[in-house]
């Protein structure tokens, strides 16, 4: 469960530092791209050359060390975006292999998500949560991989060098929310209530720096403490001008559909993701209540669970599930695969060692009742969950650091590009190894909680979009959250609710919404490469293939798998088949 929310934040996290470190140097002598690319020839090497001159680009800052996201500095970014896109439409890839033109569109898709963060998402212009560094708020955070690195990776006693970079990052932050007050010229009234709402959390963050600094460097401790009030200025500052705030949060409706069709390379618009969505809970609601009709005479699940139960639960959860993908070839388990990565322990002794290292077990009800949707599911049958945590996203973020194809793939997706992959993945995998009968030998009852669990995807999916479509507002969201969750398992204040529905609104194209169009395009993947394949069709190897072709968007998975290049070529030119 804890593992779930690093997972998510570090795949909605953006980074955005954008491009180059300045625009002459890109544009050197007076040059137009198009002369440069032309100098450098159309190989797939250019591309990769490209790909890693764009990565490699510098943060802009001013000279106190703010990462500067003011409209000059912004508009300087955008023209050498622009540089970039012009070289990349040059390159000549009619004769590339599929394999490189799929790399091709990556790259393509990761700058048309740049341009959009420019010409319509603008986080620093209209998300006050945007300058919020905490690096656990889901959306797009300052520089939050960058920036703040020193505050999260060193530990005192720090040596010269170490506490220069503390000591430089601590007096930067109220730099930070100064530029915040010029910039957010545009700022959403909804986005602001969510940086409001974190903000004493992200302050706290500082008091405990102070506290962790007392007896090695106490000369830090004031910066510390300076940090920590300078976010809750910038709160009462926000407050104050709550009233004045009043853009919309969601991006609408076309733009919606311009970031699901060339970002994230989908074939379906806010329109056509809308009606998959609405037919997928018209499915789940149908199948749920199937299940409780014939769970209808067995007792209720036990939910009383200690920490050593529920840890020792999620033990025997993943050991199980790794066994079954292994017996019943669903796919290939390498011989790294390791449980203990997602636990921490390797067997139940060191659960217990552990345990009792740290207070000795604490026997009282570990997880109340009243808790988030997905621990009211885990604590019920862990196995979905989980196996959507570790096998869905770690087991599939470990293989990604393991591609060999291309070090455009192997490098990882930014801008919540990759959404749709990896949550249509994990989300997937629940229900296709409850059908292949993973949960078969466990209680009669598990079944039942898979469709609780997808369920609630859908209870967050489904305000997700009419958010976007600015059909309601926050706080609508969240009651309406709650209102489809089925046995009242939702509550519109439950920080889970809070989190989730910051998920959806401070993403471009959303989040949750791309969990369900994900699963929905995985599985039109499976039925057409079954019906390629005919008799030869296997699925370990539909499976390997599917996850050997990395963590891109799920049209280009399938042109490399199937040769049919129809969904791309919807935002494209034609493109060959194989």
């Amino acid at each position: 469960m804890y593992a779930r929310v690093d997972s998510v934040i570090s795949t909605v996290i953006l980074t955005l530092s954008l491009v180059v470190s300045s625009a002459s140097s890109a544009n050197t002598a007076g040059q137009g791209a198009a002369a440069e690319v032309a100098q450098r020839g159309d190989s797939y090497a250019d591309l990769v050359s490209m790909f890693e001159e764009f990565r490699a680009s510098g943060d802009a800052t001013n000279s106190a060390g703010v990462p500067d996201y003011s409209a000059p500095a912004v508009a300087e970014r955008y023209q050498v975006l622009q540089q970039f896109r012009e070289r990349l439409a040059a390159l000549d890839t009619d004769a590339w292999p599929i394999w490189q033109q799929v790399d091709y569109h990556l790259v393509r898709a990761e700058m048309n998500a740049v341009e959009f963060h420019h010409r319509v998402h603008k986080p620093w212009a209209r998300d006050p949560g945007f300058y919020s560094i905490r690096g656990g708020d889901a959306g797009a955070s300052i520089e939050a991989e960058t920036f703040t690195r020193p505050l999260f990776d060193l530990e005192p006693p720090f040596s010269v060098d170490e506490k220069a970079r503390y000591q430089a990052t601590l007096r930067a932050i109220p730099g930070i929310y100064e530029q915040a007050r010029s910039n957010l010229t545009e700022a959403a009234g909804d986005l602001a209530v969510l940086a409001i709402r974190n903000a004493e959390s992200e302050a706290r963050n500082y008091d405990r720096i102070a506290q962790r600094l007392q007896d090695a460097h106490p000369d830090l401790v004031p910066d510390a403490r300076a940090a920590g009030q300078a976010v809750r200025d910038y709160a009462a500052w926000l407050a104050a001008n709550l009233d004045d705030m009043t853009a919309p949060a969601g991006i609408g409706k076309d733009n919606y559909s311009w970031w699901m069709r060339n970002v994230q390379l989908s074939p379906w618009g806010w329109e056509e993701s809308n009606d998959i969505i609405q037919r997928e809970y018209d499915r789940i609601i149908t199948f749920l209540k199937l299940e409780e009709q014939r769970n209808r005479d067995l007792p209720i699940l036990e939910v009383d669970m200690t920490e050593r139960e529920y840890e020792a639960s999620v033990y025997e959860a993943l050991h199980a599930v790794v066994e079954f993908l292994h017996d019943e070839k669903i796919m290939t388990i390498d011989d790294w695969v390791n449980p203990t990565d997602y636990t921490g322990f390797e067997t139940l002794e060191e659960l217990d060692e552990r345990i009792a290292r740290e207070g000795g077990g604490r026997d009282e009800r570990f997880l109340p009742e009243n808790s988030s949707i997905d621990t009211k599911v885990r604590q019920r049958e862990m196995l979905p969950g989980e196996t959507h945590e570790f096998i869905g996203h770690m087991l599939d973020f470990q293989r990604q650091e393991r591609l060999t194809k291309s070090p455009i793939r192997s490098a990882g997706r930014r801008y919540n590009m990759d959404s749709m992959r990896t949550e249509g993945w994990a989300v997937a995998l629940e229900e296709l190894l409850m059908q292949a009968g993973v949960l078969d030998d466990r209680p009669r009852k598990g079944r039942e909680m898979e469709y609780l669990m997808n369920a609630s995807h859908m209870s967050l999916s489904i305000p997700d979009m009419k958010m976007h479509a600015n059909e309601i507002n926050l706080e609508e969201a969240r009651h309406l959250c709650a209102e489809i969750m089925p046995r009242g398992w939702s509550s519109p204040e439950e920080n889970m609710v809070w989190f989730e529905m910051q998920s959806n609104i401070r993403n471009p194209g959303g989040f949750h919404s791309n969990v369900v169009t994900g699963k929905a395009y995985f599985m039109k993947l499976f039925r057409e490469r079954a019906q390629e394949l005919g008799e030869e069709f296997v699925l370990r190897d539909f499976i390997d293939e599917f996850l050997e072709s990395g963590i891109v968007p799920m049209s280009l998975i399938r042109w490399e798998m199937t040769g049919n290049s129809d969904d791309i070529a919807l935002v494209t030119e034609d493109l060959p088949r194989r």
